[in-house]
């Protein structure tokens, strides 16, 4: 059957291409996107740079945007870090000083990238959202709701907006570059964010 084309990616290696092939196909991509946007690339750049042909890469990955959300998955995106239980503001602090990291690097282009393209195709920001930015988003979300629930935050408190008034501002920040996007700049936000929701408890 025939994918969408910007559905789930498949992930992992192609049971019919070697490991190899496979490899090459993400350092090609990966390599390439530090020279050019995803606007720019085409599959033909990347068949050329892997040393495969074009059917090998249409097989797996029916569009540019599906090869490139593998790529992001499998070389850029990671696991979320887990560590010690912790207040949730330092545990969100150390998350937005890991993003503003990644978003300073090749993540970020590649994000933004991938952004551009979605307002032209829908299904490109879909993707991102549900495969990228929606596990991540849940369990930052459960860890509000926790401390919510014990007291740490004001009742009251609404999870995604806390996010996005964190996390949000990092990735305009990013898109606009209208200032640097520092982890200063991110502890900033931070710590702001907190102070108005230990005022709103308070009140």
């Amino acid at each position: 059957m025939t994918l969408p084309s910007t559905d789930v990616p498949r992930r992992g290696r192609p049971p019919s291409t070697g490991a190899a092939s496979h490899g090459a196909i993400m350092d090609a991509v990966f390599e390439l996107l530090q020279q050019k946007s995803v606007r720019e690339l085409t599959m033909e750049d990347v068949a050329k740079q892997a040393g495969v042909g074009k059917p090998t890469l249409y097989k797996w990955w029916p569009t540019k945007a599906a090869l490139v959300m593998a790529m992001f998955h499998e070389r850029l995106a990671g696991t979320m870090e887990t560590g010690p239980a912790q207040p949730l503001e330092q545990a969100l602090r150390v998350r937005a000083r890991g993003l503003v990291r990644e978003l300073n690097g090749l993540f970020g282009k590649v994000v933004g990238d991938l952004i551009a393209e979605g307002q032209s195709d829908p299904a490109v920001l879909r993707a991102l959202y549900e495969q990228h930015i929606a596990v991540r988003r849940a369990a930052a979300v459960a860890d509000i709701v926790h401390a919510v629930d014990t007291g740490e935050l004001a009742a009251g408190t609404v999870p995604e907006l806390l996010l996005d008034a964190i996390f949000g501002a990092l990735y305009f920040t990013m898109l606009m570059r209208h200032e640097p996007l520092t982890e200063q700049y991110s502890d900033a936000l931070v710590r702001q964010v907190f102070a108005g929701v230990r005022a709103a408890r308070h009140a």
